[in-house]
């Protein structure tokens, strides 16, 4: 969940970075350990799929979140990068030579939103004059927010919106009272459920979203070409991996994002076994446009995207299996 500050500023660092002499061996996660987006590339290395389709990957640049987050993967210099959509969208508007090359996550299912167990809110429509937390200005917690508050019946005017800073943070400030409702992403919620009550999950109330999509530059593009296939073909086999072997998956993510084997695998069954209006988490990387023009569409609610972004124009699709090339 990525905080857009200065598109302008992205466009020119994210684009240079990407564009110089790359480590192969690493490659750019955000929120890799921390949130669940990026759980299936610590199965791609613990499986050692990636090693299968004859390249080497022996590390990951990611951060806690945030501008942090991003400002390590520009400064990474990786031929590949999963990051949020709407900072690669706002790029590419600034003049960023950037490719959006596959759609790794293709909902929001990770995201609950919770109360204490005691709380008086009961449903959606009780939180009409309630503080509900969001991590940070323009991030996807907020629009998010936004969207189930409209779901509510409700304008965004009807609930506060408090800045926690993070979800663990929110999770602290929804037991102190600062606020009445929080969002609780996976791998969150597994650890936290038995504390708190659910009110509304996103994967019942809110549309297929473009969580996450995989990056590149035409420069990268040109160089490192067979070395984002086998990327991509490496993750595709690593969420296949997770589909059918949910336990051992958790087990392996447990390691990576410093979890009890009980908190990651349940995170990851709740996750594998998602459907949004029968669209599915974790993707194989095929582009699903309407979910990525709906996550711009958030993001322009937001003012993170101005102007009319076409993003048939922004995404290529050459590094993708033959199977899954076309579009959905």
């Amino acid at each position: 969940m990525i905080r857009i500050k200065t598109a302008s500023w992205l466009a020119m660092a994210f684009a240079c970075a990407l564009s110089t002499s790359a480590r192969a061996e690493q490659i750019a996660v955000g929120n890799f350990g921390v949130s669940a987006n990026g759980m299936p590339f610590a199965v791609a290395l613990d499986k050692g799929f990636f090693t299968a389709e004859g390249i080497k990957v022996d590390g990951i640049i990611t951060s806690a979140g945030g501008g942090t987050s991003l400002r390590n993967m520009i400064a990474g210099g990786v031929p590949y990068g999963e990051v949020n959509p709407g900072v690669v969208v706002a790029a590419i508007m600034q003049g960023a030579d950037l490719r959006i090359i596959s759609d790794n996550v293709l909902t929001v299912a990770e995201f609950v939103w919770a109360v204490k167990p005691d709380s008086p809110i009961k449903t959606l429509a009780d939180i009409k004059g309630k503080k509900v937390g969001y991590t940070n200005p323009r991030s996807t917690s907020q629009a998010l927010a936004q969207m189930v508050a409209q779901k509510a019946g409700l304008q965004p005017s009807d609930i506060e919106l408090v800045r926690t800073g993070g979800f663990g943070e929110g999770y602290a400030a929804l037991g102190t009272g600062m606020i009445d409702v929080a969002p609780i992403p996976e791998p969150l919620w597994a650890q936290y459920k038995d504390k708190l009550r659910a009110i509304a999950y996103a994967s019942e109330i809110l549309p297929p979203l473009s969580n996450v999509v995989g990056v590149t530059t035409a420069n990268m593009a040109a160089e490192k070409g067979e070395f984002i296939r086998a990327v991509i073909r490496a993750r595709r086999k690593a969420v296949e991996f997770m589909i059918a072997n949910p336990d051992e998956a958790g087990d392996i993510v447990a390691k990576h994002y410093n979890l009890t084997p009980a908190v990651a695998r349940s995170a990851v069954r709740n996750l594998v076994t998602s459907k949004t209006q029968g669209v599915e988490y974790w993707g194989s990387g095929q582009i699903n446009m309407e979910g990525l023009r709906r996550m711009i569409d958030v993001q322009k609610s937001l003012g993170a995207i101005q102007g009319d972004a076409d993003v048939t124009k922004m995404v290529d699709t050459q590094f993708l299996p033959e199977d899954i090339r076309k579009p959905k």
